[in-house]
């Protein structure tokens, strides 16, 4: 048995253990029910389930939430709308957000699928510096995507954050998932 401040009180029966929890009002805790004799502890079993939560919420909040940023395109997309993501991606890279690029086929345009791979590999060299490429073009049905996530040192440089420029467009800025008129 082990006291309440960590002194070892020695091998002894459980009614006599259970006794010396009752006068000194803590709570008797089986804490190595494997080893042989089992070992247990004086304790306020309350205040130590409180001061476990306590700390789990602190490691929740220290952690960040995993997002992934979504832009959509066509195989038909024109080169400045895919500059325009490509600017998106890199602030999204920045943030410290991943960024899954698609691009939509309809009717026959899946027939030039290589095209569009050829298209994210170019967006994917062009997002290089900010950004290294988790999964290459794959196809989910009639979509084909590229995964990025953002480098280590992205959006790091000297401890400070880059700032980037607002967009001109005040609907992109609010969407996460947008999609680039057809030509």
């Amino acid at each position: 048995m082990v006291g309440a401040d960590g002194e070892q009180l020695g091998v002894m029966p459980i009614r006599e253990a259970l006794r010396i929890a009752e006068e000194a009002e803590l709570d008797l805790v089986e804490v190595a029910p494997q080893s042989r004799p089992p070992v247990c502890r004086l304790m306020d079993f309350g205040r130590f389930k409180y001061e476990q939560s306590k700390k789990e919420r602190e490691a929740r909040k220290k952690q960040k939430a995993a997002t992934v940023k979504e832009l959509r395109l066509s195989p038909k997309t024109d080169r400045h709308d895919i500059e325009v993501k490509i600017r998106s991606a890199e602030r999204f890279l920045r943030e410290g957000d991943r960024v899954k690029i698609n691009v939509r086929f309809r009717g026959r345009e899946i027939v030039h699928s290589d095209l569009v791979r050829d298209r994210l590999l170019e967006m994917a060299k062009a997002l290089a510096e900010v950004g290294d490429l988790e999964r290459p073009p794959f196809m989910e049905g009639r979509q084909m995507a590229i995964v990025l996530t953002p480098k280590k040192s992205a959006g790091k440089e000297g401890g400070a954050r880059k700032e980037v420029a607002p967009s001109k467009r005040p609907d992109e800025e609010v969407m996460v998932h947008a999609e680039a008129q057809d030509s």
